[in-house]
Parts: C-alpha cells; structure tokens; sequence
C-alpha cells in the first residue's frame, strides 16, 4: 500500500512526466515494436539511474550535484534519486533518436512526410552520435529551467554545490549528458539489433505511415514545453537564449527535410527499406 501511495504521489506531482512518457510508449511501439519499447525503458532507465547515483556519489559523468529530498514520502525514490527523474531519460532518449533518424533517412519524394529507413540507419554510429546530440540540446533547454523548480510546480528538487557556468548550470552537466545519451541510444540499438537477430518483429506499427511522426513530435513538445515555462516564470533572457539556441537547427532540418524530398532518392532507397519493412504501408506506393 505504502508504495502504491508512493507511485501515486509521482503521477500526481509530475503528470508531464507520465504524459510524455505514454506519448514514448505510443511512438516507440508503433515505430519499432512493444517488446523493444518495455525493454528499453528498463534498460534505459537503468543507465539514467546509475548515471544519477554516480554523479550524486562521484561527481561522475554530469559532475556534482545534490537531490533536495523535500518530497520524500510523496513520490517513490530510489536510493536518493526521484523515480520519475530517471525515467523522463527514456521518452528524451527515444525522442532525440527518432530525431536522429530523421536526418539520416532518406525521404520519400512524393505524397506525406515518410522515411525510409533501414536497418543499418537504425542501428549504425552515426545515428547514434546525432541522436545523442539532439539529447544534449534537450537538457540545454530543460536544466536551467528545471533548476529554478522552485518557481514553477516541479518545486526545487535539486542543485550543484557551485554555480555554473550557463544560468547556472555546469558545463560537465553537458559533457554528461552527451555520454548518457550516445550508451542510452546505443542499449536502444543493440536491443533492436538482438531482438531481429532472434527473429522477433513487431509489425503493429507498419500499417501507420505517420508513425514517424510521433518522436519528433515529442522532441518538439518537449521543447515547447520547457521553453512556454521559462516564459511563464519571466525568465526572458533564458526563455529567449533557448529560443534562439534551438532556432538554427530547426530550421537547418526543416531545409534538409525539404531537399531530401526534392532528391530522387525513391528507387533503391524505397527497395532497401522494403526489403528490411517487407510488412510496411507506404502512402502513394502501388499496392500499399
């Protein structure tokens, strides 16, 4: 009963947590499959919660910080780290992934926004390094305002012994981050990789074109999310500097989306994905 109420009191302190979280586990299901997204958000939130234990401990990778145990007895900790802390590492590593992808698939040409991935993009270095950019460039936006918890309805949940370099927030918090998520997407790739080696597909997303849609869309829900609260505690010039910081990229991949689909890349770009997705409906495809 005690952890019952305990894992209420997580929900209902941190709803946008288990929001975006369902939102993974729709994306990530419907992308590559039920068993891959249960076991990566074990396997996830094992390397977020070993991450944050070393680092309260050892100062190892995001360097040190401390857990402000205010809400202790209302929401599930585990071993001095918040339950619900680790496990937003999981939506924002799927999220930063599928971003990834998006970049380094090709794009069908013609009709609605479709990738043809492969199973070599999915699982290969490059995607892996991106994706672990694209993580880095979330916490850019979200610890600073995370870290003034105390003015919005996180409460102040944590903060760094000395003040950082960035609003706060030490420059090793980054370094971090970015190892965190490269092994995050690399335990993602590899339980991809193993599950097909074994033979075990899920296939219920593929009648869907549009689920590639949905982690982008939660990457970018994270950060409007992240930025509407740095507005709404009147934090302009962080609200502004995230702005600005996340602009660039967004529009560079909104170009990059628009010159892929202008490349006649289909043909052997449309029969390589088809043959690793032989089960996939793709808009404007005879026969699909």
């Amino acid at each position: 009963m005690e952890l019952l109420s305990l894992l209420l009191g997580t929900v209902l302190l941190r709803p946008y947590v288990f929001v975006f979280l369902a939102t993974y586990c729709i994306a990530c299901s419907l992308h590559l499959g039920v068993k891959r997204t249960i076991l990566f958000m074990i396997a996830g939130y094992t390397i977020a919660w070993l991450s944050e234990y070393s680092s309260i401990h050892n100062g190892i990778p995001y360097g040190y910080y401390y857990y402000i145990e205010a809400t202790r007895g209302k929401e599930l900790w585990v071993c001095g780290v918040p339950f619900m802390d680790s496990l937003s590492y999981v939506s924002l590593a799927y999220a930063s992934y599928s971003m990834a992808l998006v970049v380094t698939s090709p794009v069908l040409s013609r009709g609605p926004l479709y990738l043809l991935e492969t199973r070599k993009l999915r699982n290969s270095l490059s995607t892996r390094i991106l994706g672990a950019v694209f993580f880095v460039y979330l916490d850019i936006i979200i610890d600073p305002v995370a870290l003034q918890g105390h003015k919005w309805f996180l409460g102040q949940i944590y903060g760094y012994p000395q003040k950082g370099a960035y609003f706060g927030v030490p420059l090793s918090n980054f370094a971090g981050w970015l190892l965190v998520g490269f092994l995050m997407i690399y335990a993602l790739q590899l339980i991809d990789a193993h599950l097909e080696r074994g033979g075990i597909r899920d296939y219920a997303g593929f009648q869907y074109p549009w689920r590639y849609l949905i982690g982008p869309g939660l990457y970018s829900g994270v950060l409007v999310f992240n930025l509407c609260v740095t507005f709404a505690i009147h934090d302009h010039h962080l609200a502004w500097t995230g702005v600005f910081i996340v602009l660039l990229p967004l529009l560079l991949l909104s170009s990059m989306l628009k010159l892929k689909r202008a490349l006649p890349a289909d043909g052997e770009a449309l029969g390589t994905h088809l043959a690793d997705f032989p089960r996939a409906v793709i808009p404007g495809v005879s026969g699909r």
